[in-house]
């Protein structure tokens, strides 16, 4: 096994959770869930499959769950590889990891994986594949950006290598739950792109210093320039660009369902809640961070 711990954060996904643990099992010394006092059977299920079970209260994002569990559990692997319970590392990149990353050099802090998108349990080949992510890190090396969306282990120190091959990121619910998931995220998003108009938090210009992946980093540059583009006109060329030129028209039927999805339709409802705040309080940070909080429950810090 390598020295390697796998923490998989949790809420009833006893769906995916056997898939996600019995991959992990195959390469990690230990197994953590952290777990939101999910109502199905996701614990009972882990815990059979070997895995350590935490029960912790969800403090509002992933970033201060994880953050948490780094700070909590008792890691005492050399590595850490953050996984969702609804993703899984392809037979190749098992390999891949088994081989390399024992002979990282002192320096190496982070590992950078290609994730690609199962959707409809189809590959989204084109459109936005490869999305490259740092998912493993030396422990206490790396922390997650403290961010209501959008966030990444960042480096604390030392810098990442890219390997070869892909993890998937693979839901197995339906398309209901896939348009519900994405109404919650979008006033999440909304918010995130407030704060790079009006820096709402003071955190938008240290963006472009943190160390997480290049691919990331451009991303998140990129996403600094769509903050600046007009409302709903942004949707609609984010949309054209991934299913035009970016090729998603060649995957087919469900290429379209998912670009149409969470390329337009997900981006418009979110410029709809922006538009919605605007028209509430305008442009100003006193009024929107106040109105984020009695009406979304959302506390900027």
């Amino acid at each position: 096994m390598l020295d390697l711990s796998v923490i998989i954060l949790t809420y009833n996904e006893e769906i995916h959770i056997h898939r996600c643990i019995e991959n992990v099992n195959q390469f990690a010394k230990k197994v953590y869930i952290v777990d939101c006092f999910s109502t199905d059977k996701t614990a009972e299920i882990a815990k059979e499959l070997g895995a350590e079970v935490i029960e912790h209260k969800w403090p509002g994002n992933q970033a201060e769950q994880f953050n948490w569990a780094l700070s909590n559990l008792a890691i005492d692997t050399q590595w850490v590889l953050r996984l969702d319970a609804d993703e899984y590392l392809l037979p190749e990149l098992v390999d891949e990891l088994r081989k390399k990353l024992p002979m990282q050099l002192e320096n190496v802090n982070g590992i950078i994986f290609n994730r690609r998108h199962i959707f409809m349990n189809k590959w989204m080949k084109r459109g936005i594949y490869p999305i490259k992510l740092l998912r493993v890190f030396r422990y206490g090396k790396g922390i997650c950006e403290q961010r209501l969306m959008d966030e990444h282990i960042q480096l604390i120190e030392g810098h990442a290598v890219e390997f070869e091959y892909d993890f998937c990121d693979h839901n197995l619910n339906n398309l209901s739950w896939f348009c519900h998931k994405h109404v919650n995220y979008a006033i999440r998003e909304a918010v995130d792109l407030l704060d790079i108009e009006l820096d709402l938090t003071g955190a938008a210009e240290t963006d472009k210093h943190k160390e997480i992946s290049k691919q990331a980093l451009q991303k998140r540059m990129k996403k600094h320039k769509y903050a600046r583009q007009p409302l709903f006109w942004r949707s609609f060329a984010y949309f054209c660009y991934r299913y035009f030129l970016k090729g998603a028209c060649l995957d087919g039927k469900i290429g379209f369902i998912w670009t149409f999805l969470q390329g337009w339709w997900y981006r418009t409802l979110v410029d709809a809640k922006i538009f919605e705040i605007k028209r509430t309080c305008g442009n100003d940070k006193e009024k929107i961070t106040k109105y984020l909080k009695e009406k979304y429950n959302i506390s900027l810090k």
